[in-house]
């Protein structure tokens, strides 16, 4: 079958449903969180995959108006892992919905 038969049917196909499976990613995306802690726990910070943070939680302990700077890196700390984090959950996601994707090598047809 050539380009213009069966397998351009099955390429708009595929597209159709990896641009479905994208619209449905993204309409969740706020959804899914993931949270990453520091300090031992300390401090939590949550993001969603559409990399906007959530949440940041604090143990009293960690919170010491002699140390503010600590308490800063801690936040810091807690808050990019768990952007990293989703960010790679989403990049995940995304190879999982192309690699859905099979195209013809079309040299071959020729």
């Amino acid at each position: 079958m050539d380009i213009n038969g069966q397998n351009a049917d099955n390429i708009i196909r595929k597209v159709q449903q990896l641009q479905s499976g994208m619209l449905k990613l993204l309409g969740e995306s706020g959804d899914r969180t993931v949270s990453a802690t520091s300090g031992g726990g300390m401090v939590k910070a949550t993001a969603n995959w559409k990399l906007q943070l959530v949440s940041v939680e604090l143990e009293r302990e960690v919170v010491n108006p002699d140390d503010v700077e600590m308490l800063s890196d801690l936040i810091v700390a807690a808050v990019n892992e768990a952007l990293s984090q989703a960010q790679a959950e989403v990049n995940q996601e995304m190879i999982r919905l192309s690699s859905k994707l099979r195209f013809p090598d079309f040299a071959e047809q020729g």
